[in-house]
């Protein structure tokens, strides 16, 4: 039975949007899965069943972002915030340093967990500029030595993405990219670790997937907890423990989702078509609405703008909420508007937000 009820203009950053479809396909399995009588949420994540589920979901997210067999890919739990510890437990030996670039308030809460650690430094930081850009990649400053350098690919709160990557040599490069995960072909194998929580573009909340080098598990500490060693989960394909069942099974099928329509090319082209709808609404205003990013700078995910006065802006938040526009307010640390256009939400959807930012500026000039 496919779902009945209208859907909202989901602009939500984080859980977000899913596909419909997908969640069409969840509903009709929930009771019965694939004939065991069992929901996938009471399956064993032992069994044969839920196995093909797990590596299906893994050979998934290896084809779609071309990750080499070099890399080892996780399903992991306590979302991003808890790799901000396991990174630097794992990674940051006595006697070496980490770099981390600050672009926004999550690359400052790693660097704060990092700091409990060991030594880190910031390779480079827009803090002084509000956040509303990224540094250029010539200007970070790390050591050939260093014990790796961390980045945040998009910051949601602030609305900015770096377009091109460091080549970090001998440093491992380590990136957030929960926000902007498989929205766009990227090059794995600059990396030596990616992770993401996926609750904006791979599936429901509960899940983190971590892609990370083999010769970088090598190198781990290992006088560390058992559960927060890579090894660990790296050796017993994520089954450790009992993982988010229901999430992988989730995960895999937006996997399946983007492979339909056309895989990581076609999903680029679909977010900056969203994207436009906005930022030309916001640079066609005359300065009605200001967009916080700079224009080299701006998110496909997050687009955060401010309105001319606070009353307009509350106005404008208002109506949006009326109209049926749901998670346009601003992240609370800053306030503002941020349309979050994530992989599942529709075309349709930025284009309907598009005309109504007109239409609220026809009005209110």
């Amino acid at each position: 039975m496919k779902l009945q009820v209208p859907r909202a203009y989901n602009f939500n950053a984080g859980p977000s949007a899913l596909p419909l479809s997908v969640l069409e396909k969840a509903q009709a399995e929930l009771i019965d899965f694939r004939g065991t009588g069992m929901s996938v949420m009471e399956l064993s994540h032992r069994s044969r069943t839920y196995e093909e589920v797990h590596n299906q979901a893994i050979n998934s997210l290896k084809d779609l972002l071309s990750i080499p067999d070099s890399y080892e890919i996780l399903f992991l739990q306590g979302g991003a915030s808890l790799q901000f510890s396991m990174i630097p437990m794992n990674f940051l030996k006595s006697g070496k340093k980490a770099g981390y670039v600050m672009t926004g308030s999550w690359s400052e809460k790693a660097f704060s967990e990092a700091k409990l650690f060991g030594d880190v430094f910031h390779a480079a930081s827009t803090k002084d500029g509000n956040y509303r850009g990224i540094p250029k990649v010539d200007h970070l400053k790390y050591d050939v030595d260093d014990a790796y350098l961390h980045l945040t690919s998009n910051n949601t709160i602030y609305g900015t993405q770096w377009k091109d990557f460091p080549d970090s040599g001998d440093v491992p490069l380590i990136a957030d990219m929960s926000s902007d995960i498989l929205s766009k072909p990227i090059d794995v194998n600059k990396f030596s670790l990616i992770y993401a929580g996926a609750q904006k573009n791979l599936g429901p909340s509960g899940v983190t997937v971590v892609i990370i080098r083999k010769d970088l598990l090598e190198q781990a500490n290992t006088s560390i907890p058992t559960m927060l060693k890579y090894s660990t989960h790296a050796k017993n394909n994520s089954l450790y423990n009992t993982p988010p069942t229901f999430g992988i099974y989730m995960l895999g099928e937006v996997l399946n989702w983007v492979r339909e329509l056309g895989g990581l090319t076609a999903i680029s082209q679909r977010n900056e078509q969203k994207a436009k709808f906005i930022y030309d609404a916001i640079d066609s205003s005359n300065d009605f609405y200001a967009g916080h990013a700079e224009k080299d700078c701006r998110s496909l995910m997050n687009i955060t703008f401010n309105l001319k006065t606070a009353e307009l802006e509350k106005k404008f938040l208002e109506q949006a909420k009326q109209e049926g526009f749901v998670g346009v307010n601003g992240h609370r640390s800053i306030g503002g508007c941020r349309v979050s256009s994530y992989n599942a939400v529709p075309l349709e959807a930025c284009q309907a937000f598009s005309e109504f930012m007109i239409d609220f500026q026809t009005k209110n000039s």
